[in-house]
């Protein structure tokens, strides 16, 4: 797979460079790409998201050359910054930015459900990211299926409408139901479809599988605990299983089709407390294992991920949940399975408090060099890369990104 990603990089080399105009006497940061000067595979990623239009489109409603002007213009800064992946939100709000025989067009992209936007993106998105040299990561949300409570507002066709009894309402949102086997079964055909249709690199899902908490709300799955639990007595296991069935269960159909895909998942950033769990790291925080039912251990040491990704979106000394101390703790998880370690760092939050000042993210870079289990870092997100994170990710690619990277998965590369 690497050798095939390298060979596309060298073939675009001539197209970037040209692009941007770039020669041997250009600033280090805009120097152009040499494939004999790739150091060892290192992510350096950025996440497109799409819902809501935080990144990309910028708004709802523009047309097809404007959407494909604003994304081409996200992957030039990536490739001036040298980043060497996107991840790009394909189905934010079980929606779809693909002609999907499962669900319907995304209202981010047209301001309307189900209107189809004039071409494919998914298309575009994955041919315009592999010109540039860069890795296509599709990101999928499982579960979440409208930020909204009523589906008489999603498109009569959507599954939601047609299953009513594959969703529910929870913090005035509605979701698909884990606990159902159908819906597992239903999200993975519908994710496998861009899987099998399109050239992307990996599959990669985020922290969303049962809704974060909210104060005063109980998920409304106790007729369906009572259907499907089996043996199970107590519901927060019987969730974690349902979470942890979808992932094996993806796992094992990405390995089985595409077995060059790879599967990653970036959680919340803390797994468990040590105060309740033994192996868990010295935080104090919300535990992902028993708000949202993520047991993001479990996926690593079964080896149903290439990569994990954890969002650390901790600044160093956080009297909570220290940066210093989870990226030590994740290096332990990871240590030996042959699982990636990426770390997931909150761009948003540069300039939010004086703890997260323009040298924090490049701080962050510096303390992951002490940990090799550490195989490199994406950013949320795109829009904050050219906001609020300018002179952060400028500083970061000055300090840390000196040469071009390679395919993140370089070191699989046969020698």
């Amino acid at each position: 797979m690497f050798l095939q990603r390298l060979r596309r990089g060298a073939a675009s080399l001539l197209v970037v460079a040209t692009a941007f105009g770039l020669g041997p006497a250009a600033p280090a940061i805009d120097a152009p790409f040499a494939a004999a000067q790739q150091p060892p595979g290192q992510m350096r990623g950025v996440w497109i998201s799409t819902v809501a239009n935080i990144d990309w489109p910028s708004r709802s409603g523009l047309s097809a050359a404007e959407q494909q002007q604003e994304y081409r213009a996200i992957l030039d800064n990536a490739v001036r910054l040298r980043l060497n992946a996107v991840v790009v939100q394909v189905r934010p709000t079980a929606d779809a930015l693909w002609p999907s025989p499962f669900e319907p067009w995304s209202q981010w992209l047209t301001g309307v459900q189900g209107r189809d936007p004039g071409y494919d993106p998914l298309a575009f998105l994955v041919q315009e990211a592999h010109l540039r040299g860069l890795e296509f990561h599709a990101w999928f949300n499982p579960f979440r299926v409208s930020r909204q409570a009523d589906p008489a507002r999603l498109v009569p066709e959507h599954p939601a409408r047609t299953h009513p009894d594959w969703v529910f309402g929870y913090g005035g949102q509605l979701y698909y139901n884990p606990g159902i086997p159908e819906v597992r079964q239903f999200v993975t055909e519908a994710v496998m479809d861009a899987v099998t249709r399109y050239d992307v690199d990996a599959v990669h899902f985020d922290d969303y599988f049962y809704p974060y908490p909210v104060g005063g709300e109980q998920i409304p799955d106790g007729a369906t605990f009572a259907q499907y639990g089996g043996a199970f007595t107590d519901v927060g296991d019987w969730r974690r299983d349902n979470v942890n069935q979808l992932v094996r269960g993806m796992s094992e159909r990405i390995d089985a089709v595409k077995p060059e895909v790879e599967f990653g998942i970036s959680p919340f950033g803390i797994w468990r407390n040590a105060s309740t769990e033994p192996r868990g790291s010295a935080t104090d925080g919300l535990e992902s294992f028993s708000a949202i039912y993520a047991d993001s251990v479990t996926w690593v040491e079964q080896g149903w991920v290439d990569y994990i990704a954890p969002q650390i979106y901790w600044e160093i000394g956080h009297r909570a949940a220290d940066y210093a101390v989870l990226v030590p703790w994740w290096a332990g998880v990871v240590a030996g399975t042959g699982v990636e370690l990426y770390v997931g760092q909150a761009a948003y939050k540069v300039g939010s408090t004086p703890a997260w000042d323009v040298a924090e993210l490049s701080e962050h870079l510096t303390l992951n060099r002490a940990h090799p289990e550490v195989s490199g870092d994406v950013y949320f997100s795109a829009r904050s890369l050219t906001s609020n994170a300018a002179a952060a990710i400028e500083q970061v690619a000055a300090e840390h990104y000196a040469q071009p990277a390679p395919s993140p998965d370089a070191e699989a590369c046969p020698s």
